[in-house]
């Protein structure tokens, strides 16, 4: 058996100094990725919540994003948007998940308390009924008018705050506020509730 030329052994050793240095640069990125998606993980899962309303959901919904955003990690060129950038991947998971939800809904059966007309309500719980109408509509509306109305009402994010997250025009954000309000005003009269809601801007 022949012993391999000197230009047979230097290949073979940047080979092998190709793959030690591959492996370290996914070593460290991994090590990067985790040490930033410890920072922000916290806020997916309350951005999640709010989106959503389920907490449980919400915790697998971080958890789908999170996967996601390592698959992706090595198309972020930018890590100091990593926030934004992760922030975008969670609302897509999570419109991904309203969207299986219209397909899907879940038909709630009367109670025997419903069938006799309902109970009175107790003294004191008008705030509570009042919230129960709001996300009867909240749910109503699609998800993209869903995403906008979390993030400006229940996140407090400026209009311009949306845009980015999203990437969208910041005309677009309000248009869909617009609508979206619009519609859960006009659920809510449908429930017989006559609350104000807030504008959008």
């Amino acid at each position: 058996m022949k012993a391999p030329r000197g230009d047979e052994r230097e290949k073979d050793g940047q080979g092998v100094a190709a793959d030690i240095a591959a492996e370290r640069g996914r070593v460290d990125a991994a090590a990067e990725f985790s040490r930033l998606a410890d920072r922000y993980l916290d806020t997916a899962y309350r951005l999640a919540s709010v989106i959503l309303g389920d907490p449980t959901e919400a915790e697998d919904a971080a958890h789908d994003a999170a996967v996601l955003a390592w698959r992706r990690f090595d198309t972020l060129r930018d890590r100091d948007r990593f926030e934004q950038w992760f922030c975008r991947i969670v609302v897509n998971v999570c419109r991904d998940r309203l969207r299986h939800r219209r397909r899907h809904p879940i038909v709630e059966l009367p109670s025997e308390d419903d069938e006799r007309g309902g109970l009175a309500a107790p003294e004191g719980a008008g705030q509570l009924l009042a919230r129960d109408a709001l996300d009867r509509a909240f749910v109503r509306l699609d998800p993209d008018h869903q995403i906008v109305v979390a993030l400006r009402f229940y996140r407090d994010l400026t209009v311009d705050d949306i845009a980015r997250r999203l990437e969208i025009p910041a005309g677009t954000v309000k248009s869909r506020l617009h609508q979206a309000i619009a519609r859960l005003r006009a659920e809510l009269e449908r429930q017989g509730w006559r609350e104000e809601f807030p504008d959008e801007a």
